[in-house]
């Protein structure tokens, strides 16, 4: 379990494919590798891996095919920078949202624009993912919590705070470029219930036999 508050940026130090897999190593700061130890989670661009060895500012991780099929994690090169987080303690505090580090999809981006001091992202979302998304609600971005500043269609727009933009790897986005995205999790769980009980189809699913077979009647 993440927040999507970035603690640093590492760096790619290489990126082996095994079949569908990838073995991943990443150059960060002495002081986040000495908060890891092997086993643990950690977030890298938004995907919860897993340490698989922790070698000085080195970290090393597998990425199985589910995760590297879903992600941006295969386009990674070395030199490559990466947002890092490490999972949340029980006892810290939830500044950004619940995070998963289960990403949904992969979004492109359509635009970075400045206005005054904040960025604003434009990203283009698969239907699915875009169902979950409500304004003002949090997504994470290549694993930085964000706040959708506005919906129009399959795009959200999010806005960036000068703070968040200078310390993630999202300054460095263009137009056309892939991020992982995950939506928050509360609007999956309260999405799903409501298809449960409407039909994705929007019709009601509520009837006698229904409320018989809930135990309502």
């Amino acid at each position: 379990m993440f927040t999507g508050l970035v603690q640093e940026t590492g760096k790619v130090r290489s990126v082996r494919r095994s079949g569908g897999a990838l073995k991943l190593a990443v150059e960060c700061s002495p002081a986040f590798a000495a908060s890891v130890a092997t086993g643990d989670s950690v977030a890298v661009n938004g995907c919860c891996l897993t340490a698989t060895a922790v070698e000085d500012s080195l970290l090393r991780f597998d990425a199985v095919e589910e995760t590297a099929s879903r992600t941006t994690l295969p386009s990674l090169a070395p030199g490559s920078p990466v947002n890092l987080e490490p999972a949340l303690r029980a006892d810290s505090r939830l500044g950004g949202h619940i995070v998963q580090g289960h990403v949904d999809c992969t979004g492109r981006v359509v635009s970075v624009q400045r206005r005054g001091t904040e960025r604003r992202i434009t990203i283009e979302l698969p239907p699915e993912a875009a169902a979950e998304c409500v304004e003002k609600g949090g997504i994470a971005v290549d694993g930085v919590s964000l706040t959708i500043a506005s919906l129009d269609g399959g795009r959200v727009s999010v806005a960036v705070i000068p703070h968040t933009w200078e310390n993630t790897t999202l300054r460095f986005l263009r137009p056309g470029d892939s991020v992982n995205v995950e939506t928050d999790v509360i609007g999956k769980y309260v999405l799903s219930a409501v298809r449960a009980i409407l039909g994705k189809d929007g019709r009601s699913g509520l009837d006698a036999d229904f409320l018989r077979r809930h135990g309502f009647a």
